[in-house]
């Protein structure tokens, strides 16, 4: 008698067996271990070195220049009286804004990106950009609202709204929230959205005058007042990405196999999707939108990791804010007395590594 093979037990067999089949292009779940999780360890742990060197970096490089050595007696034995001691204090918030940000965009970006199953996705495909510069032109238009603290809420309810209610139109009719319904909303939404904005921005100057600065997106100008605020929801965002390595796995699949392997598709992507809209509606509140980093990360982590989402999520939480800080770190010296917003160098810096890249064919696709 023949014997008769179930969807689970064939689904099983893919996943376990994906390791074979991972040169094909289709990014499925590989097991790591051996020499192969060894090597991925040194990366992770050479890739912590350059993000600490980065961090530190940041507070010494500027238009006043400091050696590493005052930036050490400036955290250990800080003395009031020094000029240099308070130079250092005064970008520790800079810093860490660098830090938070960027670690959040690059999990939101490859979350995202596995969500989707589009290796193009970034927080433009869910409309978080457009909702939040939408909240942000009303919030000054409207309630008049002239500080940063103030754009942070907007920007984040904005944010949070428009990815819910893209998830929501995806979500409709049979098919649920497949990868292109979710492409698609996001860029309808983002148009209607962009296009409210700007007939505010039409009718008053002093509004596009306020919102031109958040707009560029950078980690300058900001304080504790603005960094503090933000903290709870990177870190529930960070959580809820972070655990979601397997379930992007699953995903990675397709609907049908994931489904065979056990999980319920639309509440993985659900949950998933919260991470996300935590992450990007934070980021984007603290320091605007700036593009280019959920994007290139994943795909260049890709390239040490393989397919992964266990190893890749973990990857992007480190570079993503190491590509941030060493782009805020070039834009205050390279136009010096003044300085180039970080949200435009991340993408002077970061398309040509994207397209460099996509040209070498790694990690084009999920």
């Amino acid at each position: 008698m023949q014997r008769t093979t179930t969807a689970p037990a064939i689904a099983r067999e893919l996943a376990d067996n994906a390791p074979k089949t991972a040169k094909t292009g289709n990014y499925l779940p590989v097991r790591g271990g051996g020499k192969a999780g060894t090597r991925q360890a040194a990366w992770f742990l050479a890739a912590v070195v350059v993000l600490a060197l980065l961090a530190a970096a940041s507070l010494a490089v500027g238009a006043r220049g400091l050696s590493l050595g005052t930036v050490w007696q400036a955290l250990m034995q800080f003395e009031p009286s020094s000029g240099d001691h308070a130079v250092v204090h005064a970008r520790i918030p800079r810093t860490v804004l660098g830090l938070l940000a960027g670690a959040a965009l690059g999990l939101a970006g490859a979350a995202m990106q596995g969500v989707a199953r589009n290796p193009l996705a970034d927080p433009g495909i869910m409309g978080v950009n457009a909702g939040a510069a939408l909240a942000v032109v009303t919030g000054i238009y409207v309630f008049g609202v002239t500080s940063l603290t103030g754009y942070i809420w907007f920007a984040f309810i904005g944010a949070a709204a428009a990815a819910v209610v893209v998830y929501l139109v995806a979500s409709l009719g049979r098919e649920r929230a497949t990868p292109v319904k979710l492409a698609l909303a996001g860029a309808a939404l983002s148009a209607g959205l962009y296009s409210l904005m700007n007939v505010i921005l039409v009718s008053s100057q002093d509004t596009l005058d306020r919102f031109r600065f958040w707009q560029v997106g950078g980690i300058a100008g900001r304080d504790w007042s603005v960094v503090l605020p933000g903290l709870p929801f990177l870190a529930v965002g960070a959580v809820i990405v972070l655990l979601s390595g397997r379930i992007l796995n699953g995903l990675a699949l397709g609907d049908d196999i994931a489904r065979g392997l056990g999980q319920r598709v639309g509440l993985a992507r659900g949950i998933t999707a919260l991470g996300i809209v935590l992450l990007c509606g934070s980021a984007t509140a603290l320091a605007g939108p700036i593009g280019f980093v959920g994007l290139v990360i994943p795909h260049a982590v890709r390239s040490l990791t393989g397919p992964d989402y266990r190893w890749i999520l973990p990857f992007s939480l480190v570079l993503a804010p190491a590509l941030l800080l060493g782009a805020d770190i070039i834009g205050r010296v390279v136009l010096l007395p003044g300085e180039v917003p970080a949200g435009i160098m991340t993408a002077l810096v970061g398309a040509p590594v994207f397209v460099w890249l996509i040209r070498r064919g790694k990690g084009a696709g999920l």
